[in-house]
């Protein structure tokens, strides 16, 4: 065992350690293929049963809190049994949810399990980040960023494929239901700091910090929903884009947002996580600008590419900050899995709110709805210290803070 520049012990993982990783990897890529593969399809979904954007917006509302409430249901069911049989649960539920809306027969059918894939989608989120934290407090080094990183990758692979199959009915989608039964065979981490206990559930959480890491994730899903959701709206309806090429406005900010993740890893273990998430703060401010006052539309997709970049490791970073302050290692589990389920929550307010203000502040010009982000993911410039509490401002000198505080 070695140890980083700042003292802390640099643990070297175990083959099982080594296949947790790939195994928590894997979960994280079919989550991601799954859901871009799913909507992608949206406007098949829109024609197939007829929906108005009221009516479309509203069952994807109901999806999301939905998502909310399967992640508080993981919370429970993970700190009673552990959060590797709770992911097992929530991939099987995916894998029959999956099929049942995409060959519906009637419309009440299509709903039910539009419903229970996003109960399924809010289990499958906190569990995966639940294993993905503890895997990472094995490691004992930053390793959050890859785990993203692999369901980003998992997205670009299910827009390739929603791609490919555009010309076929919705009804094949129900093929991808394979993906999450596959990895129902993955090695996840058993617990292994005991059974949950009620005196765990009372080991007192200092929310204050959480909350404030929180913040910084709910930012982010502000800003990464504002551009899956209406970039391609506005390519669409402020610029002559071609319409096969609106996709542009997503395509490369995944792409981008999986380099950086994929290098997160080294760059947060280099610098630290403080000058980082700044640096990537400013790049999305400036990338947003772009975008507000771009000409032409090859220039709004310039912006774009830049701002996955920009975002592309704060919820990684959001979760491992959590979980830290919550706990290090040797902490109590079924704690630390509890408080990773609970604070998934701020992915959905995020989302909400990128999808909700982006449209309404954007009413007359979506350019004013993009102006409103710009402005917001500034706030991660102070916030970034609450990802490494009690630190002072890190620097190359002084890199290897990932488990100080």
């Amino acid at each position: 065992m070695s140890a980083t520049p700042t003292g802390t012990p640099e643990a070297t993982p175990t083959p099982g350690d080594r296949r947790a990783r790939g195994a928590v990897a894997v979960a994280f890529a079919t989550q991601g293929m799954v859901f871009i593969s799913l909507t992608t399809r949206l406007p098949d979904v829109r024609r197939e049963w007829d929906l108005s954007e009221v009516e479309l917006s509203g069952l994807l509302l109901m999806m999301v809190l939905l998502a909310g409430a399967g992640s508080l249901l993981a919370e429970r069911v993970a700190h009673r049994r552990d959060s590797g049989s709770t992911l097992r649960a929530g991939l099987l539920l995916v894998a029959l949810a999956v099929p049942v809306l995409s060959t519906a027969p009637a419309f009440g059918v299509f709903v039910a399990g539009l419903a229970a894939y996003g109960v399924a989608l809010g289990i499958v989120d906190a569990t995966s980040n639940m294993q993905a934290v503890a895997v990472e407090q094995r490691y004992a080094r930053p390793i959050l960023p890859s785990f993203h990183g692999a369901w980003t990758f998992g997205g670009l692979v299910g827009a390739g494929l929603a791609l490919a199959m555009g010309s076929l009915p919705f009804w094949t989608t129900a093929a991808i239901a394979v993906l999450p039964v596959a990895a129902l065979f993955a090695a996840y981490l058993p617990r292994d700091h005991g059974e949950a206990t009620d005196a765990a559930a009372r080991i007192p959480v200092p929310w204050r910090p959480i909350l404030l890491v929180g913040l910084g994730m709910v930012v982010f899903y502000m800003v990464d929903t504002s551009a899956q959701t209406w970039g391609p709206t506005y390519l669409d309806d402020a610029f002559s884009t071609p319409s096969s090429l609106v996709a542009l406005a997503t395509f490369p900010y995944l792409l981008a947002s999986l380099v950086v993740r994929l290098a997160g890893d080294g760059l947060v273990a280099r610098y630290g996580a403080v000058p980082v998430l700044r640096t990537g703060a400013m790049v999305a401010s400036l990338a947003l600008l772009v975008v507000v006052t771009a000409p032409t539309w090859p220039v709004v997709v310039l912006g774009f590419t830049l701002l996955g970049a920009g975002v592309s490791v704060v919820a990684p970073l959001s979760f491992s900050a959590a979980a830290r302050i919550a706990g290090g290692p040797g902490a109590d589990r079924a704690a630390v899995d509890a408080v990773v389920g609970r604070f998934n929550q701020f992915n959905y307010l995020g989302a909400l709110l990128g999808s909700v203000l982006t449209g309404l502040v954007g009413s007359g010009s979506l350019r004013y709805g993009f102006a409103l982000p710009m402005v917001i993911v500034l706030t991660l410039i102070p916030l970034a210290r609450a990802f490494v509490p009690g630190a002072a401002d890190q620097s190359p000198e002084r890199p290897g803070q990932f488990l100080s505080g």
